[in-house]
């Protein structure tokens, strides 16, 4: 009778989100100061009330969706997670609501995350498509065999893997995966190649302030993108979020080795309902909600 905590990522922000918790909860409030703070612009304003142009800027949308996860979570009454996990930067709000990174610290290192990938974006373009309906093993094979660098980035569910590389790799790679039988293979308005090797320079950038952060032991296990598998060790967390940004999202494993620890409840934290649809589409056994 477990419940497990689940925070999105990027791609989830939408104009005024957060603005009712600022309005109606001095925690949220205090929170939000807080952040324009640290970051020293006013995110809050731009969330509030900026256009959803404003919320693509890479520095504020990892920022934005990071705050109003965690802010959520922190005036949710009796918040008390038997297990947590984040999709891609959501592992870094998941992180906070299990007492890992305290909130200045996470904030800090998400804003270094998405100025090191926009930076990296521009070293290295690249792009990222989603295959629909192809097994994984069929996926890694025509990944292998294309020219160019294209990996899976994210393992999203039974019927969507995404992946990631080179423009004219990702573009090889759909008329493959059509030829193959996907149902769709469908290139992504993304700003570059998240998760892919693509992604090192940003990896290294990120990792020099992670190695300067303090991790404390979690309240509860917390199932990391790289693994898939629940940890309370901080070093480990530590080395698995290291390897994060050039490495795979495996939340399909990560949602079935929940379920086989006892998850029989999802709560997605946070903008949006992407991850409620993808844990449904893993099992159709658990109840999914948001908050």
């Amino acid at each position: 009778m477990k419940k497990a905590y689940i925070f999105p990522g990027q791609g989830s922000q939408f104009p005024g989100m957060g603005k009712e918790l600022y309005e109606t909860n001095p925690i949220a409030r205090s929170m939000f100061e807080q952040a324009d703070e640290i970051l020293g612009f006013s995110i809050s304003d731009i969330m509030f009330n900026g256009t959803a142009e404003d919320l693509k800027q890479t520095k504020v949308t990892q920022p934005a969706v990071f705050l109003h996860s965690v802010v959520m979570a922190k005036c949710i009454e009796d918040f008390a997670p038997d297990m947590v996990a984040g999709h891609s930067l959501g592992e870094f709000s998941a992180l906070v609501a299990c007492g890992t990174l305290d909130f200045e610290s996470a904030l800090k290192l998400v804003s270094v995350r998405a100025q090191a990938m926009q930076k990296a974006c521009e070293l290295m373009p690249g792009t990222m498509a989603a295959v629909i309906t192809l097994p994984e093993d069929v996926i890694s094979e025509i990944c292998n065999s294309c020219d160019g660098i294209v990996v899976p980035a994210n393992y999203n569910s039974k019927r969507q893997i995404v992946i990631s590389g080179e423009n004219s790799a990702i573009e090889q790679a759909c008329v493959k995966m059509k030829e193959a039988g996907a149902r769709r293979a469908l290139v992504l308005p993304v700003g570059g190649a998240f998760h892919s090797p693509l992604m090192e320079s940003a990896r290294q950038e990120l990792a020099e302030c992670i190695e300067k952060t303090d991790f404390s032991i979690p309240t509860c296990p917390i199932y990391q993108n790289v693994t898939a598998l629940p940890t309370t060790d901080p070093e480990l967390i530590k080395e698995n979020l290291l390897k994060q940004l050039t490495s795979p999202v495996r939340w399909t494993h990560t949602v079935k080795n929940m379920i086989n620890d006892g998850a029989i409840e999802f709560i997605e934290v946070g903008p949006g309902t992407v991850l409620q649809g993808l844990v449904g589409q893993i099992s159709s056994e658990v109840k999914t909600y948001g908050v």
